[in-house]
């Protein structure tokens, strides 16, 4: 008996796939932005807002500058949201500072529309940090509640869900 070597033809050579080169994603993220931003410079106030699962970590400056959200124009951050300036803007027009204050955002976690929404609490929270009088009117504006209504988490032996039982057997 002969023994064959197993020899791999042509049609079964592995072919080795090219990779595209790996972006830096941060760089690519800086090369979105058309239009280069710096942060401000003095002093500020930090505070943190949060809504269901985005957190919101806001530094609101004492000098007029820039609206950024994680280094982006915030109307470009929130441009696929329908009225989103006129919510990001409220807890400014409530207190009449719209343009006086530079403020920069470093948002996480969650969808857009809770980003926003984390965004303006923390922005509230700061507002009342810097000028303990603007608390009454943004209070009163819902601004400083806390919206902590979250998805609920999932139980063991529900089938994948918070609330779904086991089927009972019938006999």
């Amino acid at each position: 008996m002969a023994i064959k070597k197993n020899k791999k033809s042509a049609a079964q050579k592995v072919v080795k796939k090219v990779k595209p080169a790996k972006v830096n994603a941060k760089a690519a993220h800086q090369n979105a932005a058309s239009v280069v931003m710096s942060s401000p410079k003095g002093g500020f106030v930090a505070t943190v807002g949060r809504r269901k699962v985005s957190t919101a970590r806001v530094r609101l400056y004492e000098k007029a500058g820039d609206f950024l959200v994680n280094g982006l124009p915030v109307g470009q951050y929130f441009h696929s949201l329908a009225n989103a300036a006129a919510v990001y803007n409220q807890a400014f027009i409530v207190t009449n500072t719209l343009g006086k204050h530079a403020v920069t955002v470093k948002v996480s976690g969650g969808g857009i529309k809770g980003q926003l929404e984390a965004l303006v609490h923390g922005l509230a929270r700061a507002m009342v940090k810097m000028n303990p009088d603007y608390h009454a009117l943004l209070k009163e504006a819902g601004l400083l509640t806390r919206d902590d209504r979250m998805k609920e988490t999932r139980k063991i032996g529900t089938g994948g869900k918070a609330r779904r039982k086991r089927q009972s057997p019938k006999r």
